[in-house]
């Protein structure tokens, strides 16, 4: 039974990540292709993120009341693999808003609702790390970036928005082939705390604002930091080689060395050392683009994202009911991150065209200002509601 639900959850996360990795990167392309002006693709994007903080609450809440988690990660895949497919029939701003607000509203509860299952399947380690499926799906997503670059340079865009959407349907049909953790019946007929509820959860809503301080930080690195490069003399190829660095960090983390150091130190220590990792990484970042302490900083990653993830869930499933995590987990990726990121990508534009390489001070400061705040969860009662 262990292996069984370790082999359905990386079936999933394979399909759902090597999917987003398939079309993330070539979608602005798609866009500008059906004719959007940059200044189009932006209103297009932007309206996208507002669907999203909407639609991924309310599918996590809806799966909650109903104990529907498959079903709906299944029938949100499946959309999602149609809304992608739609991009190839739709020209012009107000088909390709509908397409993307339809693909928005689908993707939104994807990644939170993998993590439910992923979580009930893993019973807090006991049956597996869960930071293995999450790490196979990071893989994924590399392999499905350079799948992507293959069959548009090969077959052009439509390639790689139909290889994403199939991939998207396999991830449907996985989510469905697992079977539903025992009690979910039980589960089904208890009220559940809701929106509401959840945010009197003290645990809860620091650990959240901790994940969104930490990742908002990120937010001027992904913005920015190539054309800081750029400007350095650093090429694309060793600019490559340097997200490479980043994400194969992101994989060793989630794969080996998080899941042993958090049982050691405990999620909310671990999250103090994300948020000293990344303010480490941002402050060095302030100060030179010297290839060397590029390079050194870059592993930084796995700790200021990959072990920040592995605690943010840890924390949310000892504080918060199994019969709200769905809701819980949407909260956190889409409103949490989702807008925290949004926020300090906005801020991110005046900040650099001011102070250039300064500017990632700022971004040093909004991690260090997470770590009292990761510290006081170490004290946390779990499923408080104290303020």
């Amino acid at each position: 039974m262990k292996r069984d639900g370790l082999v359905g959850c990386l079936a999933l996360y394979a399909a759902l990540y090597g999917a987003y990795g398939c079309i993330s990167p070539i979608l602005p392309n798609v866009l500008a292709a059906g004719g959007l002006s940059p200044e189009r693709i932006a209103v297009l994007l932007a309206a996208a993120t507002l669907v999203r903080l909407v639609a991924g609450p309310m599918a996590g809440r809806s799966a909650d009341r109903h104990a529907a988690t498959r079903p709906i990660l299944a029938a949100a895949c499946g959309l999602t693999g149609l809304a992608a497919l739609a991009h190839l029939a739709a020209s012009g701003f107000w088909p390709l808003l509908a397409v993307g607000i339809a693909y928005a509203a689908a993707t939104a509860p994807l990644a939170p609702l993998a993590d439910v299952l992923a979580l009930a399947a893993a019973r807090g380690g006991a049956a597996f790390p869960y930071g293995w499926v999450r790490g196979a799906g990071s893989a994924a997503f590399i392999v499905g970036v350079g799948a992507a670059g293959w069959l548009v340079q090969g077959f052009g865009l439509a390639a790689g928005l139909v290889a994403g959407a199939v991939l998207f349907v396999g991830a449907g049909a996985a989510a469905l082939a697992g079977r539903a953790s025992g009690g979910a019946r039980a589960q089904a007929s208890e009220a559940g705390i809701g929106f509401a509820g959840l945010l009197r959860l003290a645990a809860f809503r620091r650990t959240v604002l901790v994940a969104a301080l930490v990742v908002g930080a990120h937010a001027m690195h992904d913005a920015f930091a190539m054309i800081l490069w750029r400007g350095a003399g650093i090429g694309a190829g060793a600019a490559g080689l340097l997200w490479a660095e980043a994400v194969a960090a992101e994989v060793f983390a989630f794969l080996i060395a998080g899941p042993p150091l958090l049982a050691r130190i405990g999620p909310a220590a671990g999250l103090a050392v994300a948020a000293v990792a990344g303010a480490v990484r941002w402050a060095v970042q302030a100060e030179t683009v010297a290839l060397p302490w590029l390079v050194a900083i870059q592993s930084l990653h796995g700790l200021s994202f990959a072990l920040l993830h592995l605690a943010c869930l840890g924390l949310i499933e000892r504080a918060v009911p199994p019969t709200a995590r769905a809701t819980a987990l949407t909260l956190y990726g889409t409103v949490g991150l989702g807008l925290a990121g949004a926020a300090a990508t906005l801020a991110s534009g005046p900040l650099f065209s001011a102070f250039h390489g300064r500017a990632f001070w700022a971004m040093a400061g909004l991690s260090l200002a997470a770590v009292p705040l990761a510290l006081r969860l170490r004290a946390e009662p779990a499923r408080t509601t104290s303020a």
